[in-house]
């Protein structure tokens, strides 16, 4: 079981709510239930592709524009191709054929004015996708009946196979299809939102299309709802199209305990005993919350700053500028994101790179400087680390009047016999005594777990 590929998989949902025909009753919780679909199928933590691939197409009545759009995602998908409708059915032609209605359809002749379905039928088979998934809300004709969508025909059933997709329908032949009163969704469409907003207590740890299926039928059903219907394969319905928040949520808080167990191995100089701990804290998470969660994002930070600590300072510089380049999460300029550029200067020095370190500790310390305070210890620890690259690097006269600082602040808000003060002090006192960088071998290095206790635990 696995989350279809996010750059490998395209989305298209759409969805018409309002009707010239007067003989098609408008829908307005159409719109809403396209538009907060498309924002959970993009969430960037839980939703499965980003937004870029999925189009949402709303009272789009320009059957050319709405051809190239299914054409190109069809084109584009590898993995997954998902196309949702949400809106009325029509049934139209001798043969009575199922149309998707679109804002200017006409109810007594649909085939000029709707998407007929046997055209995306035949846009999702030319599709090279491993998976395809359609999933219709909506009624199979045009019969107003107060603010209800009327049932399938049997002669439409048949419509809906598609050989190798997995059709996922909102209604049952002979029962109504509720907009219920009040509710700001359509009543399918609504439920699997909130399935997929708060996934299933004791529930699997991803969320397939049958398990969405088998939940949607027993809630509806409860609900004295209509209960939707499946045709499809069975190698599809272990596709995981959304992890089980739940989970998730009971997950990440035992993850999250662990990542603190493991900045207190760090914090107390223990770095393998962290390294070992975070390499399977962010395996899980990876796996559970996705690579881009907040949780995860620090917990790859920590552990490539682990794997620094014990040995390899350029391959932890070299993940840690990864996480820069590609995490979005951390606002620039945000304490975490400054965070993240101490750990990059911090291993980018230990790898022998001075000058570049130097270039990333001065703007680092005016930057916190400015948003946390002068006296603060994140601050102060920024300015002991920029002085012992400036010590190594011969910029002695910098780096005195900076350890002078840091020295002079740590006593007076830590005292003359904490640790971090001690520790400031003895490296004044070798800078006293330094005339070139070869002497500064033995110097000892103020690691940057001070930093841990503001913004890692």
């Amino acid at each position: 079981m696995r989350l279809p590929d996010p750059r490998r998989s395209r989305v298209v949902l759409m969805g018409a709510s309002i009707y010239a025909d007067y003989n098609l009753s408008d829908i307005p919780s159409v719109e809403k239930s396209v538009r907060d679909l498309a924002t959970a199928l993009t969430d960037p933590t839980f939703g499965i592709v980003p937004p870029e691939y999925c189009t949402a197409l709303i009272n789009q009545g320009d059957l050319r524009h709405i051809g190239r759009q299914l054409r190109e995602a069809a084109m584009e998908a590898e993995d997954l191709l998902l196309v949702y409708y949400a809106g009325h059915g029509l049934i139209g032609g001798r043969r009575h054929d199922l149309y998707l209605a679109l804002p200017d359809s006409e109810w007594q002749e649909p085939a000029f004015s709707s998407l007929e379905f046997d055209k995306l039928r035949s846009v999702v088979l030319n599709s090279t996708a491993s998976n395809k998934v359609i999933i219709l809300d909506c009624c199979f004709s045009g019969r107003v009946l107060s603010d209800t969508m009327a049932d399938p025909v049997a002669e439409v059933a048949g419509q809906i196979e598609i050989d190798g997709t997995y059709v996922l329908t909102s209604a049952h032949r002979d029962q109504v299809s509720l907009v219920l009163p009040n509710e700001e969704h359509t009543s399918f469409t609504g439920r699997m939102l909130d399935l997929l907003r708060h996934g299933i207590p004791r529930g699997p740890r991803l969320l397939t299309i049958d398990s969405i299926y088998q939940h949607l039928r027993s809630k509806m059903r409860a609900d004295g709802l209509s209960e939707p219907q499946k045709r499809g394969t069975q190698t599809i319905e272990l596709l995981g199209l959304a992890r089980n928040r739940a989970i998730v949520r009971s997950s990440a808080k035992q993850l999250r305990n662990r990542y603190r167990a493991a900045a207190d191995r760090a914090e107390q100089q223990d770095w393998r005993g962290a390294f070992r701990m975070l390499e399977e804290v962010v395996e899980e998470q990876v796996a559970i919350l996705g690579e881009n969660h907040p949780d995860t994002l620090l917990s790859r930070r920590l552990l490539a700053h682990a794997i620094g600590a014990i040995g390899a300072p350029l391959e932890a510089a070299k993940e840690i500028q990864s996480l820069l380049n590609t995490q979005s999460t951390w606002a620039l300029h945000s304490e975490e994101h400054l965070q993240t550029l101490q750990f990059l200067a911090i291993n980018m020095g230990e790898a022998g790179f001075r000058r570049d370190a130097i270039s990333l500790l001065r703007p680092l310390m005016i930057d916190r400087m400015r948003t946390l305070g002068s006296s603060n210890l994140s601050t102060i620890n920024t300015c002991h680390i920029l002085a012992r690259n400036l010590t190594i690097s011969g910029q002695h006269k910098e780096a005195r009047a900076i350890l002078e600082y840091v020295v002079a602040e740590r006593a007076r808000i830590l005292g003359d016999d904490h640790a971090h003060t001690i520790r400031a002090r003895k490296d004044l006192e070798d800078l006293e005594h330094l005339e070139t960088p070869e002497h500064l071998k033995d110097l000892e290095t103020p690691e940057d777990v001070e930093g841990l206790e503001d913004d890692d635990t």
